[in-house]
């Protein structure tokens, strides 16, 4: 018999819609490893999105049409395909937080748990930190909030499709493409708005899966081999396009979504109408296999990159590219297990298993998982499995509100909603004494943490404040910054400081190395503005939060914790900027390394029990008490 590399289609069946599930799910693990060449793989969730609303809908279409449609069969199999795979994960994603998550990580994990259980995550998680920003990397459910916006709309696909089921073909192809089109301007809309809400919510994103239905519906005619082969590979092209070319800076769904969603689209129809090569390339048999285990595959692979950046889940003591090989590699041996001993049994009716049954059973198994978050959170966390040193250290995880109002001066002096600038209060933050040196402090969250330290030990200085979360004291901004930086740089640039000349400009940020080609031009500009400008490197940072490193180091009587998770990259980067300060920019350099590290170590704590840091790099209001002293005492400001 011989071997072919080609999974075949059938009437009832298409190999390159599994391909091209593939094709999406290694997307979308690639940029959760952080792939560097594919940024925008997060579209890979897009195109999940599409391939959904074609194959669901064409089997809600075709049942209705032959008066076989049942809401009951219909829930049946959305709980055989979805609920045991993602029962088993969230179970096992509890016993890895009970194992590598601090208390108040672990709250935070059982209120993720249950909106979960509940389909509502993608609601919880856009009342937490964004999809893109850093502590997402430490939420181990934080990829469920896709199965949350497919469920919410499965609600209410099969009662719209039943309720126009009796119009003509053209009218139910009219109110479809409609309920697409407004879905669509919403989310254009929403992503200049409310950026998190347009990313996250189901009726922003209800256009990319109704597009999938209208494929469904007929609305692409029948076209030749040639038009096939075209569609097919401009459908690959504009897919693999924002993979490569998106960023996290990307404004996204909005318009941005268009190219994966077409791209995906454009696939599926080529593929309605015949054999196409892109159809035969994404029929590739292990390319299909990957799409086949793509539902575990998207379960498991974000759980366990989470814990195995937390606490080497896996393996300890390695690379970063060797951490991510052995992430890749358990992902896909799990995935495959969970796919031939989970997803198929109960999809295929291999347990004859009623439909009573399978409702009481999914019933079963959400009340176990809604009683395992609510007893974690009844708990406080379950303090109990580290020493009491470790949760004290570990409490200053959880930022107190009024605490960073009054250290970084939030809603006024730091802005930190996109549309925020209006908040900035001149009167109040450019406020300049007479009686005092007045220093003007502006830059992101890295100079914001630095008021509140520097007010209290220089107290004849008068530290004026303009600061925004993500924004550059440059005078050129990065491509898809807020409009709250935009406005915030350009009224410091080019209308205060030409007509308030400061004694001290004080330049600080969460700086990397493509900042380094904007600061010349920059530090050029505000010299005749400024008696003096001093310029703050980039502080120490960790791949996790100090304090978590911390209380592990106390749990695990393991001092070296800290610095083996410290960025060596941004030591390089201190003295790149160091030299730069000096030949070039003839500016007084500030270096966090010179003040808080020798060869052995970098200070860790500002106090007995209180972290320097609260996070990767932030300072705690000791930690910033101690650097302004620090500052001082070497007399890196006078």
């Amino acid at each position: 018999m011989p071997i072919t590399l080609l999974k075949k289609s059938t009437p009832h069946y298409r190999a390159d819609i599994d391909g091209l599930r593939g094709i999406a799910v290694l997307l979308v693990f690639a940029y959760h490893l952080g792939t560097a060449r594919c940024r925008g793989g997060f579209v890979g969730v897009d195109v999940f999105f599409v391939i959904s609303g074609y194959l669901i809908g064409s089997i809600i279409l075709s049942e209705i049409a032959n008066s076989k449609f049942s809401l009951a069969s219909f829930y049946e199999r959305r709980v055989r395909r979805i609920f045991p795979a993602l029962f088993v994960v969230l179970c096992a994603s509890c016993w890895f937080a009970y194992r590598y998550l601090l208390p108040v990580e672990s709250e935070s994990f059982a209120k993720s748990l249950l909106a979960a259980t509940l389909s509502v995550s993608n609601i919880f998680f856009l009342h937490q930190s964004g999809y893109f920003d850093g502590p997402a990397a430490m939420k181990p459910l934080l990829h469920t909030w896709s199965l949350a916006v497919e469920e919410q709309f499965y609600i209410f696909l099969p009662l719209f499709l039943l309720a126009i089921r009796r119009f003509s073909p053209r009218i139910k192809l009219w109110l479809v493409s409609s309920v697409a089109s407004v879905s669509f301007a919403v989310s254009v809309i929403g992503v200049f708005d409310n950026r998190e809400a347009a990313f996250y919510l189901a009726h922003t994103r209800a256009w990319e899966l109704l597009l999938g239905t209208l494929i469904a519906m007929d609305l692409v005619p029948r076209i030749s081999a040639l038009w096939r082969n075209i569609a097919a590979f401009s459908g690959l092209a504009l897919i693999f396009s924002a993979g490569y070319f998106f960023s996290a800076t990307t404004p996204f769904p909005g318009v941005a979504a268009l190219l994966p969603c077409v791209g995906a689209a454009l696939i599926i129809a080529a593929g309605r109408s015949g054999p196409s090569l892109a159809g035969q390339c994404l029929s590739f048999t292990p390319l299909v296999f990957v799409g086949m285990i793509s539902y575990s595959l998207y379960l498991w692979h974000w759980p366990m990159i989470v814990f195995q950046g937390m606490g080497g889940l896996l393996i300890q003591g390695v690379s970063p590219k060797t951490a991510k090989l052995v992430v890749m590699g358990a992902s896909f041996v799990l995935a495959t297990l969970s796919w031939r001993f989970i997803e198929q049994p109960f999809r295929g009716r291999r347990f004859s298993v009623s439909r009573p049954a399978i409702f009481s059973l999914a019933a079963t198994g959400g009340t176990i998982l809604l009683a395992l978050g609510s007893s974690i959170l009844f708990t406080n966390g379950l303090p109990s499995r580290f020493p009491s040193e470790a949760v004290k250290v570990a409490s200053f995880l959880e930022t107190s509100d009024s605490t960073t109002e009054g250290h970084y001066r939030v809603g006024s002096c730091f802005l930190i909603g996109k549309d925020s600038y209006n908040q900035f209060d001149p009167s109040v933050c450019l406020h300049r004494d007479p009686q005092k040196r007045n220093y003007l402090l502006i830059g992101d969250s890295h100079a914001a943490q630095l008021w509140y330290g520097l007010s209290s030990v220089f107290p004849d200085t008068n530290i004026m404040q303009a600061t925004a979360s993500g924004c550059k004291p440059t005078l050129e901004q990065n491509i898809g910054a807020d409009e709250k930086c935009i406005r915030l740089m350009h009224f410091i640039f080019s209308e205060y400081l030409p007509t308030h000349r400061v004694d001290t400009l004080l330049i600080a940020a969460r700086w990397d190395h493509g900042d380094l080609e904007r600061l010349p031009r920059t530090i050029a500009a505000v010299k005749p503005q400024a008696s003096e400008i001093v310029l703050f490197g980039p502080i120490v940072q960790y791949d996790s939060a100090l304090p978590r490193l911390l209380a592990l180091s106390i749990k695990q009587k393991n001092p070296e914790i800290p610095a083996d998770h410290r960025i060596s990259s941004y030591e390089s980067l201190d003295s790149e900027m160091a030299r730069l300060a000096a030949t070039q920019l003839g500016v007084h350099y500030i270096s966090y390394y010179k003040l808080l590290c020798n060869q052995q170590a970098c200070l860790e704590y500002a106090g007995p029990g209180i972290p320097l840091q609260s996070d990767y790099g932030h300072l705690t209001g000791d930690g910033s008490m101690l650097m302004a002293m620090r500052i001082r005492d070497s007399g890196g400001l006078n």
